[in-house]
């Protein structure tokens, strides 16, 4: 096997992907994703809640992002974006918590796409992970499901306005 085709064999063992086709221009999804009040209206899936959303969405910006459970407890995440390409593409991980500065342990990078289709947007989220076993962890925590609600949220709050 050539070293091209166990990489891209490997990358697929630590990958997740969510794809919709969502009724909205990619304009309007990419600002969703990019927008702090908009993201806090949907990013986390329900009962939870995104109470901060701190955006500095540029290639080398950084993100913190808190989501809440139903029961009060805070989840902050930290990262930075390490590729923005406005209405076609971020992506972000949280192997670097601002400034380059390495953080405690990487889980994953994401990378979203906005696609024309009709003139709705086709939007893919992957989830690269640095092993299998954090691809398994994700999975379990409910990737699929979680994401899932959460493009449907996305989705919902495109058609309210």
């Amino acid at each position: 096997m050539t070293a091209e085709i166990q990489n891209k064999a490997e990358d697929t063992n630590r990958e997740l992907v969510l794809t919709r086709l969502i009724d909205a221009p990619r304009e309007r999804v990419f600002a969703a994703w990019t927008q702090p009040d908009l993201l806090k209206q949907w990013f986390a899936p329900r009962p939870w809640s995104t109470p901060v959303a701190e955006l500095d969405v540029r290639t080398g910006g950084w993100n913190y992002v808190v989501m809440r459970d139903q029961d009060g407890n805070d989840y902050p995440n930290r990262g930075m974006y390490l590729e923005v390409v406005p209405n076609e593409k971020i992506v972000f991980t949280d192997a670097y918590t601002g400034d380059w500065q390495p953080s405690n342990k990487p889980f994953f990078t994401a990378v979203l796409t906005f696609e024309d289709e009709g003139g709705k947007t086709r939007y893919t989220a992957r989830a690269r992970h640095w092993t299998v076993e954090d691809r398994q962890v994700h999975e379990k925590m409910g990737f699929h499901e979680g994401w899932g609600m959460c493009a449907d949220q996305l989705e919902e709050l495109l058609r309210r306005g």
